[in-house]
């Protein structure tokens, strides 16, 4: 057994860099980016993100490692260990409720994932034409039993993993769902690319048209970028700190979030190289929305030879996107209750996973039982107003306060983040951009979500 004075570790460098990119390759990359890009407008949307995630979010991952190394803590413990008695640990308990948050329509949608994987191994949705496919989605979604079965089953999964341990269960499994992930994404993108008028899907996906962007208005369409950026690296609520607290000092943390970074935007254009070709291929509309690969690709498999076995393999890997986030915030989540109140791991699972169940049941309720709430306007579901709050508030604003907690004085400082960051062998951090990260980053962040808040509600 762990002694409790004893933080655990990480088996290798590999676990902690396929763990973070397991946390933040997932949902974010391959079923949120392909409908965000296509609701607004494609290749220029794709350029602003791009630029969010390496001018913006990807440093800010250094300094989230960075304090969870430095404390060996989760994020309720984390800025109370590194500055006790300070106002910032009121910020660890805002972290810690985005991550339930995050899990409150996250674990709803890796439980869809499951669910086809289980349809199309059982050959449910071979041979439907496309009108039939979009019907499938849509009773799924209208049977309260079947969501509520899927998430159970989602939740659950992730329970087990986390129980069995930091090495054993969590490192183990995010090395094999990471690269089944890798290697079937690849195949499946070579293949759309090949269909009969796929280079129009190429085009809106990959030359950029800024008149399209300015169709949901300017600020609408950069706040949208800025909220995928810190949502895809799941930046901003502590997701990322907790891996940090798990390895040594050997290597410098700036090198390791350019890779885990750079995997990340891989999977991400990979998956739009499978979505966008698809939809046009086949008449879809790539602005469709949430259900967009829920429909656009199956349509694709059925047009494959060995359709089935191809599709039953992408949405298990689908799922294990789905999962390695799950099992990476799972596990943020528990350690939290493990670090705050003394819990054993599996006592933390088991508490914490029931708490989430029943959480997370309004969200899978939103799309048939409780579907007359529409919390953000007509057609809206609670599904929206809980991705809302998290992408476009909790992400953003809680980036701001790990930007000004190791840049400034109020805070940890520049330099106790510099000796963190640089420790071990590895790319430093660029210190000749100080005075970027402490002054212009967080005033362009805020200014985004300012202006963003008024152009979605001033109307």
């Amino acid at each position: 057994m762990q002694p409790k004075n004893v933080r655990e570790s990480l088996g290798s460098r590999l676990g902690f860099i396929f763990l973070s990119a397991g946390c933040a390759i997932g949902l974010g990359n391959v079923w949120r980016f392909p409908y965000i890009t296509g609701q607004y407008g494609g290749a220029a949307f794709v350029l602003m993100y791009l630029a969010f995630l390496f001018l913006l979010a990807m440093p800010i991952m250094v300094m989230e490692f960075s304090v969870g190394r430095a404390s060996r803590q989760s994020v309720l413990q984390s800025f109370r260990t590194i500055q006790p008695g300070s106002p910032w640990s009121l910020f660890g308990v805002i972290a810690l409720a985005g991550n339930y948050i995050l899990m409150m329509f996250y674990t709803t949608v890796a439980g869809w994932m499951l669910a086809y994987t289980w349809y199309n191994a059982t050959g449910q949705l071979s041979g439907l034409t496309p009108d039939q496919v979009g019907k499938f989605f849509g009773d799924m979604l209208a049977s309260p039993g079947t969501l509520v079965f899927w998430l159970a089953v989602t939740i659950g999964l992730g329970v087990v993993m986390c129980a069995a341990g930091l090495r054993k269960g969590v490192e183990r499994s995010s090395k094999i769902m990471m690269g089944g992930l890798l290697g079937i994404i690849i195949i499946l993108a070579i293949r759309s690319v090949t269909l009969p008028g796929a280079e129009k899907g190429l085009a809106f996906y990959l030359m950029p048209d800024f008149g399209k962007l300015m169709e949901k208005g300017l600020w609408t369409s950069v706040y949208a970028a800025l909220g995928q950026a810190f949502f895809t690296l799941s930046l901003g609520i502590g997701s990322m700190a907790i891996f940090g607290s798990y390895i040594s000092r050997d290597r410098s943390l700036t090198g390791e979030a350019i890779i885990i970074t750079l995997l990340d935007t891989f999977v991400a254009i990979m998956a739009g190289l499978i979505i966008f070709p698809a939809c046009f291929a086949y008449g879809v509309n790539p602005g469709g929305g949430p259900g967009l690969v829920f429909v656009t690709l199956p349509n694709l498999f059925n047009s494959m030879p060995l359709g089935r076995l191809w599709s039953t393999l992408f949405f298990l890997f689908m799922s294990f996107a789905a999962m390695t986030t799950v099992v990476a915030v799972f596990e943020h989540i528990f350690a939290n209750s493990m670090d705050a109140f003394g819990m054993g791991r599996k006592k933390a699972a088991y508490i914490n996973g029931a708490l989430i169940f029943l959480l997370s049941l309004p969200c899978a309720l939103g799309f048939n039982v409780l579907s007359h709430i529409n919390p953000m306007g007509e057609g809206s579901v609670i599904l929206d107003l809980e991705d809302f709050i998290v992408s476009n508030n909790m992400l953003p604003l809680g980036a701001v306060a790990y930007l000004l907690f190791c840049c400034s004085r109020y805070g940890w400082g520049w330099k106790n983040f510099i000796a963190e960051a640089d420790a071990g062998t590895g790319m430093k951090f660029p210190q000749i951009f100080r005075p970027y990260f402490t002054y212009v980053v967080p005033l362009v962040i805020l200014a985004i979500f300012v202006f963003g808040y008024m152009d979605k509600f001033g109307k």
